[in-house]
């Protein structure tokens, strides 16, 4: 309905909810990114008082180049951690979970309900962490980049298996007939046929789990501990001391590690958000 159609008092009522979102959204959002923009540039001195006030000096490269030089160069091995696991793990992630949802989608039955089961389960069920890091030691895996990516991969499959489920259901079996007259078998039929069908869910899954990984902090903590597997989350104990803390130093730690997924979330927002719909509107 355009807002021609409304009366003045349906009118002023949209508006008002479009108010109250911008300030929720700004309070929210903008008010926090602002305040650790502000902190980022400042001195050492001025940043220990945590308020809005302006900045008296802008050691803003300063304060970058000593953010990279902190425990020799830390930061940079953390953003070459955080790339490799999440690059790894999202392309696992999106060949797994299509393939799991495409079988689940096509073949019910027993032993898909039971597997249903199992995968709302691990949307409910909180992770154990002392289980996890007991199996991960058994597999050689603990304190290293492999068994991290198998934890990122094992935590997120349960949401992307459902994404792709959802988007499979509305593509149509005649096609899967067809592929199979033509004499596909089972995996060309995935691969050649269904996997370039699902090119906008697989667009979402990509950058949701990537985002989500590349600021995973609390996976990383328990799992890969010490400075050789760090990734970009956990750089930020490095400006933190139980006697004092540099928060100029801390918030450009943590703008120049929010940077990049704040970029990818911006371009590609409306992306993520048809891809999340389009099933449900094609089903």
């Amino acid at each position: 309905m355009s807002s021609r159609t409304l009366s003045p008092a349906g009118r002023a009522r949209r508006l008002g909810v479009e108010a109250i979102s911008l300030v929720v959204a700004l309070v929210v959002f903008v008010i926090p990114f602002v305040f650790i923009v502000l902190t980022a540039v400042k001195d050492e001195f001025q940043s220990s008082d945590l308020t809005f006030a302006w900045p008296t000096s802008w050691p803003v490269m300063d304060n970058i180049k000593q953010v990279f030089a902190a425990r020799d160069g830390m930061l940079l091995v953390a953003f070459k951690n955080s790339t490799i696991v999440t690059v790894v793990a999202v392309t696992i992630l999106v060949v797994l979970c299509a393939m799991v949802a495409f079988v689940l989608q096509r073949r019910p039955g027993k032993v898909a309900n039971v597997v249903n089961a199992l995968i709302l389960s691990g949307l409910i069920i909180p992770p154990a962490i002392v289980p996890t890091i007991w199996v991960l030691q058994k597999l050689h895996l603990f304190k290293t980049i492999p068994g991290l990516i198998v934890v990122e991969v094992a935590f997120s499959m349960s949401f992307t298996i459902l994404l792709y489920r959802a988007f499979i259901a509305s593509i149509p079996r005649e096609l899967d007939e067809a592929a199979t007259i033509d004499g596909c078998s089972g995996l060309a039929l995935f691969f050649r046929v269904i996997l370039p069908l699902l090119r906008p869910v697989t667009i979402t899954s990509v950058l949701t789990n990537s985002v989500f990984i590349f600021n995973d902090f609390v996976n990383p903590l328990y799992f890969t501990p010490g400075d050789e597997n760090a990734t970009v989350q956990l750089t930020l104990y490095n400006f933190l001391s139980q006697f004092s803390t540099q928060y100029n130093l801390l918030f450009m730690n943590i703008l120049l590690i929010t940077i990049p997924p704040l970029l990818v979330f911006i371009l590609f927002n409306g992306k993520i958000v048809s891809g999340m719909t389009s099933g449900a509107v094609k089903g």
